[in-house]
């Protein structure tokens, strides 16, 4: 069997794949990067690739005219959903494809930016990804939120937002929280947008660790179903 190609949608240079990039890369698969903020061009299709990762990014959803890629990317979103590729979205990618299919991405009533509580919901019962999921912490960097997409299913809340993560048919999810960075990259996001102030947020203590062995383990699923 091949080596599975997977198109990660990136779009500012702190904001890359993480630890799932390392996951799948350490399991053989082949990761192509489109660095929106570098001029990258977006391929036309996504029909080459074996799945999807869009990832988070200081813009929101609808900033077209300050980056019209936008536009491309939700093209590539929408093809994911009907052909039901693995697709994983972090932050901004949870709410691009939460808008692509149908869901209005509003300001939320007041930022999550820090370590908080995520609960799994009583349907992560029968999904692949998150059916042995317990209460776990994760980092929140966001302003922007939604409601649950039509006819997906919500698989976690925090205690001010309740969709954290949902999944469209079988293989598309959105996760609003970050699972997939280090203690170094947080630094330089909050050289990059808190103007270098370093006390976060949230309702949890910071669990780099088992946030971390949580991304491999979606990566895993959803990539690389057949390990």
């Amino acid at each position: 069997m091949s080596a599975p190609r997977i198109l990660v949608l990136q779009h500012h240079p702190l904001e890359h794949a993480g630890v799932f990039a390392d996951a799948l890369r350490g399991a053989g698969a082949e990761l192509e990067v489109v660095r929106a903020f570098a001029g990258d061009r977006h391929p036309r299709a996504l029909a080459p690739y074996d799945g999807l990762i869009v990832m988070g990014g200081p813009m929101s959803v609808g900033d077209d005219d300050a980056h019209p890629w936008l536009r491309a990317e939700r093209a590539l979103i929408a093809e994911a959903i009907a052909a039901d590729t693995p697709t994983l979205g972090v932050c901004l990618g949870s709410q691009l494809i939460a808008a692509v299919a149908g869901a209005a991405v509003v300001r939320g009533p007041l930022p999550e930016i820090g370590w908080y509580r995520i609960a799994p919901t009583a349907d992560v019962r029968d999904d692949p990804l998150f059916a042995d999921a317990a209460p776990f912490a994760a980092l929140e960097w966001h302003g922007d939120a939604f409601p649950l997409p039509p006819g997906a299913v919500a698989l976690a809340a925090s205690a001010r937002y309740p969709v954290q993560a949902f999944r469209l048919g079988r293989r598309v999810y959105g996760l609003l929280f970050h699972l997939e960075v280090d203690a170094e990259q947080i630094e330089g996001w909050c050289d990059a947008f808190a103007g270098g102030e370093r006390t976060l947020g949230g309702d949890a203590r910071p669990d780099f660790a088992g946030a971390n062995r949580r991304a491999v383990t979606i990566a895993e699923r959803l990539f690389l179903p057949s390990r």
